[in-house]
């Protein structure tokens, strides 16, 4: 319903026997994957690696399962910054498509993922939305498998560090212009990358995006009465992990858990294993939003300074979506049963007045629209990428 050259380091292929996607068949391989030494950040609390089960290269051998179901040629890399941070990097395309030589290469589509995750839970879109143009797929710098740097706590000075990745990750990449999608977290500052780099964005894809709205006074909550449960009604899992905002890193109740942070993810978050099960019978996604989430808090930490209580934007996206240019094509996709309210992008709409934005939401969709309804998310985003070129 409408409502420059890259400087990478490549992966040697290998082989994944066990947990592989069920629907492989028995000559599938496993995505590249790199031997090179990725090593714990340090802290303070350098002793909790043998406390909490989890390590850089877990995380790697959670995501070459994930990986392994990927069907189109994949190039996965570590794209280093000037600044030596790297950015974890997938890159799809299919060359099994004859195309004119004479034709020009269709704009490639980026992929932004969200607060806590990484490349891998992009893995029902990835071969679909990668048969017709490039995809590429990166790590948030301080998320999954990138690198973690210090955050300021500063929640404009937070924001900008992770813009400036992507500004940095764009030009080592080489691309001129690209279709910019975000989802959640990814959204905002996909959002925040198109308002400074607004020549480099033919179109803005934003699914379920995070901090838009403002947050409501309390007395204006009290008289809107039940319509105010409407505008924002988190699940329980998002109002267990904001409880702990406020005093400690969002996740840090993941990696003080220890040994029993597996199964935490899998009591808090179950959706994340019905949502895959077909591709795996296992445990293979929670874990892997375990080992992205059990290591050395640094993204979580920009996170932490952008947001307030309950999880509210301290910089909300509406009071700047106005500095888009009106030539930009904005699409904002929603799940229509997401704890995240689609009335911001109505609002979004209604401030960009004559500009192209369409408001879209997905049916039986949750927060993760691209997981819960995947076919009809690859159309849409598909059909999107074609009005471009």
């Amino acid at each position: 319903m409408t409502k420059g050259n890259s400087r990478t380091w490549s992966e040697p292929k290998l082989n994944v026997a066990t947990s592989e996607c069920q629907s492989m068949d028995s000559t599938s391989t496993a995505a590249p994957m790199t031997d090179d030494c990725e090593s714990e950040s340090s802290s303070y609390f350098s002793w909790w690696p043998s406390w909490r089960p989890t390590s850089m290269s877990l995380l790697k051998t959670a995501e070459s399962k994930i990986l392994s179901c990927i069907r189109n040629d994949l190039w996965a890399r570590f794209v280093k910054l000037p600044n030596q941070d790297r950015i974890w990097t997938l890159t799809l395309s299919n060359k099994t498509v004859n195309k004119p030589s004479e034709q020009p290469p269709k704009t490639p589509l980026v992929m932004v993922h969200g607060f806590g995750g990484g490349v891998g839970l992009w893995i029902r879109n990835l071969d679909s939305l990668s048969r017709s143009r490039p995809v590429h797929a990166f790590d948030l710098l301080g998320f999954g498998r990138s690198s973690r740097p210090h955050f300021p706590s500063d929640a404009a000075k937070a924001e900008e560090q992770f813009v400036d990745s992507i500004e940095q990750w764009r030009e080592s990449v080489g691309l001129e212009k690209m279709i910019l999608l975000g989802h959640s977290l990814g959204g905002y500052l996909a959002t925040s990358y198109a308002i400074q780099y607004p020549s480099r964005v033919s179109h803005l894809i934003l699914v379920d995006p995070w901090g838009f709205p403002e947050r409501p006074k309390a007395e204006n909550q009290e008289s809107q009465g039940p319509e105010a449960v409407k505008t924002f009604r988190p699940p329980r899992w998002v109002k267990v992990i904001a409880s702990i905002v406020s005093f400690f890193n969002p996740l840090a109740v993941i990696r003080a858990a220890g040994p029993w942070g597996p199964g935490l993810v899998n009591r808090f978050r179950p959706d994340f294993k019905r949502k895959f099960e077909d591709l795996f019978d296992d445990d293979t996604m929670t874990q892997y939003i375990y080992h992205c989430n059990a290591q050395t808090p640094s993204g979580e930490v920009g996170f932490r300074a952008m947001s307030e209580s309950l999880g509210w934007a301290k910089r909300p996206m509406l009071q700047r979506v106005h500095l888009l240019p009106p030539s930009m094509p904005v699409t904002m996709l929603y799940g229509a049963v997401s704890w995240v309210s689609s009335s911001s992008g109505d609002k979004a709409a209604e401030i960009r007045g004559k500009a192209h934005t369409r408001v879209m939401l997905i049916d039986e969709a949750s927060h993760h629209v691209y997981a819960d309804q995947p076919e009809e998310f690859n159309k849409v985003v598909e059909n999107i990428c074609k009005s471009v070129d």
